[in-house]
C-alpha cells in the first residue's frame, strides 16, 4: 500500500539567522575597507572660494554702529516760568547769538519788579537823607572848631594887651586872671572838639561805606528783578542750529523746563552703544576706525559714559573740525580691544564657519585636485580674520565658501 509523503516546511527561523549573519558580514567588510566607507563630493574651482593660511597681526575688535552728534550743545532752560505769548523762530533754524526765540509773560515777575522799584526808591531816598545828615554834622563840627580857634586867637590877643596894661597898673590882676581862665577853657573845648572830630570821622567813614554797600545791594536787587523780566524774552545764548524747540503759543511753562537746544555746527563726535559685557574692557584712549565720506579715520575713545541703560553703555569719539556731517548720521565703526603686534596664523572669515562651527576645514592637497576634511582649533576672531591654533600650517590652502552642500563629505574631488 502506497504511503502519502508530507511536505517539509521551510525553516523560517534558520532563514532569519542567515540573513542577520550576512548583514553583519557585509558591515564588517565595509568597515574594514576605508576606501569604500568615505563619502566624497565633486566640485569645480568656480563653485568655491579659496584662501591661504598666513601669519597676520590680529587684534580683537567689535563692530559698532555710531551716530554723529555735536560736541557742544547748549540747552534752553527757563529760570522763571511763564506763558508763551509768541514763538519767533522755527526748529532747525540757524540762529545768531542774541537772536530772540520766544516771548513769555509772567504777571508775578512784573508786579514784583514794580514793587521792588518802589522799595528801592524809598530806601535810596532814606539813605541819601542819612548821608546828608552825616555830612551836615561833619560840617557843623568843623565850623565849631573854627569858631573855637577864632575865640582862642582873640583871647590871646586880649591877654597880650592886658598884660601890658597890668604892667602899667592900668588893669587889675583879677581881670587878667579871668582872661587867662577863659583862654584855658576855650583851649580845652578845642581839644575836645578835635577828639570828637577824630571819632566822628572814623564813624562817618564806616557809615558812608555801609551806606554805599546798601545802595549797591539795592541797585543789584533791582537789576536782578529787571533781568528776570527781561529774560521773559528768551534769546539765543550762542550761534548754532536750533535742533530742538518744543514750544507752542499759549502754553504755560514752569521754572526749569527745557524749551530746546542749540548745537554748535563746527565740531562733531560719534556716540556708540556697547553691551555691558565689555564695560570692564573698554578704556580711554582705545583705538578705533571708521569710514566717513569714503575716508578711513583712526579714532580713539575720548569719553566713557559708564551708566548702563537697557544693558548697554555709551562711548564717544571726538572728530576734528574738517569733518562735516549732519546730526543723526550713522556710521559703521570698529573698536579694537587690544593693540598687540604679535603675528598669528589666520584665515579669512567666510560662510564655512557657520556650517563647520569652527571645528574643521577642507584642506587642498599638494596638486590641488582634492580637498580633505581636516579638524582645526580656532582662537580669536576679528571682523575679517580668524586665528588658527591647531590643524593647519602657514601656506595651506583651504575652502572658505559655504560647506552646506558637502559638509558631511570626508573629501572633495576638484575638477580643474
Amino acid at each position: 500500500m502506497d504511503r502519502q509523503l508530507e511536505k517539509k516546511r521551510f525553516p523560517v527561523k534558520k532563514l532569519g539567522m542567515a540573513a542577520v549573519l550576512i548583514a553583519i558580514s557585509v558591515v564588517a567588510v565595509w568597515q574594514l575597507n576605508p576606501s569604500q566607507s568615505r563619502l566624497q563630493s565633486t566640485l569645480t574651482l568656480q563653485d568655491i572660494s579659496v584662501a591661504t593660511v598666513e601669519p597676520r597681526v590680529l587684534r580683537e575688535s567689535i563692530s559698532l554702529r555710531a551716530s554723529a552728534v555735536p560736541q557742544q550743545t547748549v540747552f534752553l532752560d527757563l529760570t522763571d516760568g511763564g506763558r508763551v505769548e509768541e514763538r519767533l523762530v522755527e526748529q532747525g533754524s540757524y540762529v545768531e547769538k542774541g537772536d530772540p526765540l520766544v516771548q513769555l509773560s509772567n504777571t508775578s515777575l512784573q508786579l514784583d519788579l514794580i514793587s521792588r522799584e518802589a522799595q528801592v526808591t524809598e530806601q535810596m531816598n532814606f539813605l541819601r537823607n542819612t548821608q546828608m545828615t552825616i555830612e551836615t554834622n561833619h560840617l557843623n563840627l568843623q565850623r565849631d572848631i573854627l569858631d573855637l580857634k577864632y575865640q582862642i586867637q582873640t583871647l590871646k590877643r586880649h591877654i597880650e594887651q592886658s598884660e601890658k596894661l597890668h604892667a602899667r597898673s592900668m588893669l587889675s590882676e583879677e581881670e587878667l586872671t579871668s582872661l587867662r581862665q577863659s583862654l584855658s577853657y576855650q583851649q580845652s573845648l578845642l581839644e575836645l572838639a578835635r577828639q570828637r572830630q577824630t571819632t566822628e570821622e572814623a564813624i562817618r567813614e564806616l557809615q558812608l561805606s555801609q551806606l554805599e554797600d546798601s545802595v549797591d545791594m539795592l541797585t543789584r536787587n533791582l537789576e536782578f528783578a529787571r533781568q528776570n523780566v527781561s529774560n521773559l524774552l528768551v534769546r539765543a545764548p550762542i550761534s548754532g542750529y536750533l535742533s530742538e524747540f518744543n514750544v507752542e503759543t499759549g502754553e504755560s511753562r514752569g521754572a526749569g523746563s527745557r524749551l530746546g537746544q542749540i548745537d554748535l555746527p563746527e565740531r562733531y563726535k560719534l556716540v556708540a552703544s556697547i553691551d555691558e559685557f565689555y564695560l570692564n574692557r573698554v578704556q580711554l584712549g582705545m583705538s578705533a576706525s571708521a569710514t566717513i565720506a569714503g575716508q578711513t579715520l583712526d579714532l580713539k575713545v575720548d569719553r566713557i559714559d559708564s551708566r548702563v541703560t537697557s544693558s548697554q553703555f555709551q562711548i564717544e569719539f571726538y572728530l576734528t573740525d574738517d569733518i562735516r556731517m549732519t546730526r543723526g548720521q550713522s556710521f559703521n565703526l570698529t573698536l579694537h580691544l587690544e593693540d598687540g603686534e604679535k603675528k598669528s596664523l589666520a584665515i579669512p572669515r567666510g560662510p564655512f564657519l557657520q556650517e563647520s562651527g569652527g571645528h574643521f576645514v577642507y584642506v587642498f592637497d599638494e596638486d590641488s585636485r582634492r580637498a580633505v576634511r581636516t579638524p582645526v582649533r580656532l582662537g580669536r576672531q576679528t571682523p575679517q580674520w580668524v586665528e588658527v591654533l591647531e590643524g593647519v600650517s602657514a601656506g595651506t590652502r583651504i575652502i572658505t565658501s559655504s560647506y552646506r552642500d558637502f559638509q558631511q563629505a570626508d573629501s572633495i574631488q576638484i575638477q580643474q
